[in-house]
């Protein structure tokens, strides 16, 4: 007895000692960010504070998974979105220390294959312009969020394409595809994948042991939380995205455990205990201004907060009279915030399964108030009122503006006509098909249903795995429309869509998506034609493809596309239609091209 009543006591006096540790700024700070997960609806968030070496406060509120009400932990993981982008330009302040690569050199130096768009980018532009968002080149973000794929190198081939709104260094203009440049950089000097570079560079010496950097250790992980969004207030599930090669601008995975330790060594100028991990003169000129985003100036009720501008991956900003790092992510169905105040020696670290969430920055300022003793504020009332004028603002809007839909029309072409493969090279390809009356754009990992608007104009709305229909109040869940093009010689040749608001619509050329034909199919159409006085000559090498060959000219393979109609596989513009049958095979084949229609005879 006399035992386990020592037991109690010394129980009793570590649980005294551990509420006495506890920073007398966070007194009741549950409370409020219990109310803050009320307010805005969400389905969970983590929360990390610490003091230079030290975590003062480790906490999740609500659900990792919402539907089966599963708690979020301080070891529960999120995406984190662009808060990788710091990880990254970290990399290279290593590399940079060791001699391997250097910010004023371009980035072709490291990457001989990188080519951009015009001649300034490809001689002026220097790696430290893409650490800064400041190189010219505009997001371009469709371009790998709707194309992605898991290989860097393919992705990194269509900046050659993707056009410029400003000059090097003229402006700054956030871009994720300067970040893919320095993860591939570390690739080329290193030897090793990026992930393996953030894994054994960074996760490892810091025993960030929860961090991946790829969606799969969400998948297979059992404290990891679901994305979720709001519609009509009710938190709606959202599948996970996988931002594959894009990863070094975003696709670190991990817990407000973890990432406290990254701020910590940040705010330790770069060491973790006595080991120097991240290179003091690299922390010092990572965190100061490199690009002005804005002019940040302060407002009359806010005039201790001024300033907008970027280092090496982080956003730099006076939140009331101190000095703020920090930068923020958003990847589909999670939100971050990722913060220190170097000369305050304090790190906020708040992540959310909430879809392009304020809670963020409503939990970051909340305790920033509390441990910087500065004037405290309703965050969360403050936001939710700018939303909500924001709304009023944009409905008023809407009232005095008419839509410019022209009711009662129709596509100048049956549906299928418009059906093939669409191509940007600055992009990639993507498949339009029809059904059920309806139209549908196919991407590699997405789908989107093509609404009719009016005349050859259509807005895509985003489809679910289950084949759901994502619409919105305004029909337009992307944003944007997209219109065919006719042309010359009355068919469908490509469409545009305003992808880049800074410059002009994004084109896509068309190729007929091809049809199959049997053996049996495919002999109606073999022969020899007379084209004033020349010999076309049809035939197949595989029984089943069709071959034109004109003396003179290169064998041209041809692709069916349904209705007697083949278009020349090398050739944009250019078929050949098949018509009137005489004896089971076609007597005459029309060359339809851009200069005109031309028609051949089957030779007796």
């Amino acid at each position: 007895m006399k035992k386990s009543i020592v037991l109690v006591a010394a129980l009793f006096l570590v649980s005294v000692l551990s509420a006495q540790k506890t920073d007398k700024r966070l007194a009741g700070l549950d409370k409020q960010l219990n109310q803050v997960l009320t307010d805005w609806n969400a389905a969970g968030f983590a929360v990390a504070v610490v003091k230079k070496d030290r975590v003062l406060y480790a906490k999740g509120f609500g659900y990792r998974d919402y539907e089966n009400k599963k708690p979020v932990d301080a070891n529960t993981l999120f995406e984190i979105g662009s808060s990788t982008k710091a990880f990254t330009s970290s990399l290279l302040g290593m590399l940079r220390e060791e001699g391997s690569v250097d910010f004023n050199e371009s980035p072709r130096k490291y990457i001989p294959y990188l080519a951009f768009q015009n001649d300034q980018l490809n001689t002026e532009a220097t790696v430290k312009d893409f650490m800064s968002h400041r190189s010219g080149l505009p997001r371009h973000d469709f371009a790998w969020y709707m194309f992605n794929t898991d290989d860097k190198d393919s992705l990194l081939q269509r900046i050659e394409h993707q056009e410029p709104f400003a000059g090097v260094r003229e402006r700054w203009y956030y871009n994720n595809y300067g970040f893919l440049i320095q993860g591939v950089i570390t690739e080329k000097i290193t030897g090793k994948s990026w992930e393996e570079n953030i894994k054994e560079r960074i996760f490892e010496p810091l025993g960030m042991s929860r961090s991946n950097t790829n969606i799969s250790g969400l998948k297979t992980d059992n404290n990891a939380a679901f994305g979720y969004e709001v519609k009509d207030d009710e938190i709606v599930k959202m599948d996970y995205y996988d931002i594959s090669g894009m990863g070094p601008a975003g696709s670190i995975g991990s817990s407000v455990n973890d990432m406290a330790k990254w701020a910590m060594l940040w705010l330790n100028k770069g060491k973790n205990g006595e080991k120097q991990i991240l290179p003091e003169g690299y922390i010092d000129e990572a965190m100061s201004s490199h690009a002005v985003v804005s002019a940040g100036l302060p407002r009359k009720e806010s005039p201790d907060m001024f300033f907008a501008n970027y280092g090496y991956g982080w956003f730099l900003a006076s939140y009331k009279g101190h000095y703020r790092v920090e930068h923020g992510g958003n990847i589909d169905g999670f939100s971050a915030s990722v913060s220190f105040f170097p000369t305050d020696d304090l790190g906020i670290i708040v992540l959310t399964n909430q879809n392009g969430s304020s809670v963020p920055s409503i939990v970051r300022n909340t305790i920033a108030d509390r441990m910087l003793k500065v004037r405290k504020e309703d965050w969360s009332k403050k936001l939710k009122d700018q939303l909500n004028k924001g709304k009023e603002d944009g409905e008023e809007a809407a009232d005095d503006t008419s839509s410019n839909k022209v009711e009662g029309t129709k596509t100048s072409h049956a549906l299928v006509a418009y059906t093939g493969k669409y191509n940007n090279p600055g992009y990639g390809t993507f498949e339009v098909s029809v059904k059920n009356d309806s139209l549908f754009a196919e991407f590699p990992t997405l789908k989107f249903w093509l609404e009719h608007y009016h005349y050859d104009i259509f807005v895509p709305h985003r489809m679910s795995k289950d084949g759901s229909i994502d619409i919105d109040e305004d029909q337009e869940v992307v944003g944007l429309t997209i219109s065919f093009k006719t042309g010359a010689d009355g068919e469908i040749s490509g469409l545009e869509g305003a992808l880049e608001p800074t410059i002009d619509p994004i084109t896509f050329s068309r190729k007929p998506t091809s049809v199959a034909l049997t053996q049996d199919e495919v002999q109606a159409y073999v022969g020899e034609y007379d084209l004033f006085g020349q010999t076309v000559k049809f035939y197949t090498k595989d029984s089943e493809t069709l071959y034109a060959f004109i003396k003179g000219q290169p064998e041209y393979e041809l692709i069916y596309t349904g209705n007697n109609v083949f278009a020349l596989k090398i050739l944009d513009g250019y078929k050949v239609a098949f018509d009137v049958v005489k004896n089971g095979k076609f007597d005459t084949a029309t060359f339809k091209q851009p200069n005109g229609n031309f028609k051949a005879h089957r030779k007796e």
